[in-house]
């Protein structure tokens, strides 16, 4: 299966009574397997997940601790690139090159590469002193 079938499918699942916003994601682990999130609001919204989030919680937990591609898709009237946070979350477990898909469920697409996505990234380096 495609990661954007992967990230198209998990999407329909998307918990989203208050926002109406359902996001699919899908991304691709060094061994090639695929795993999938999709985002879980909450009524208390700082509360809620987001699919990248979600995606990579389920990669961590199968065993998984490098990923190479990550497509994302949302009902929005351009790609929707992932927040701040799951920008972070990416760059943890993704090189600078890994390339990151950004979807419409009306066709159209953004490719960038995670070290374009989050220039300035905050690392392992930072933590040496």
């Amino acid at each position: 299966m495609s990661l954007k079938d992967a990230a198209t499918r998990v999407r329909e699942n998307a918990y989203a009574p208050y926002s109406n916003f359902k996001v699919g994601a899908a991304i691709r682990a060094a061994s090639g397997a695929v795993y999938t999130g999709c985002n879980v609001e909450n009524v208390a919204y700082p509360e809620g997940t987001c699919a990248e989030a979600g995606a990579i919680a389920a990669m961590i937990a199968a065993g998984d601790t490098e990923l190479t591609e990550v497509y994302v898709i949302a009902g929005s009237p351009m790609p929707v690139t992932p927040c701040g946070g799951c920008r972070q979350k990416l760059a943890e477990f993704g090189k600078p090159a890994v390339q990151i898909t950004m979807a419409t469920t009306g066709g159209a697409e953004q490719v960038m590469t995670l070290a374009e996505m989050l220039p300035g990234v905050f690392n392992p380096a930072h933590m040496q002193g």
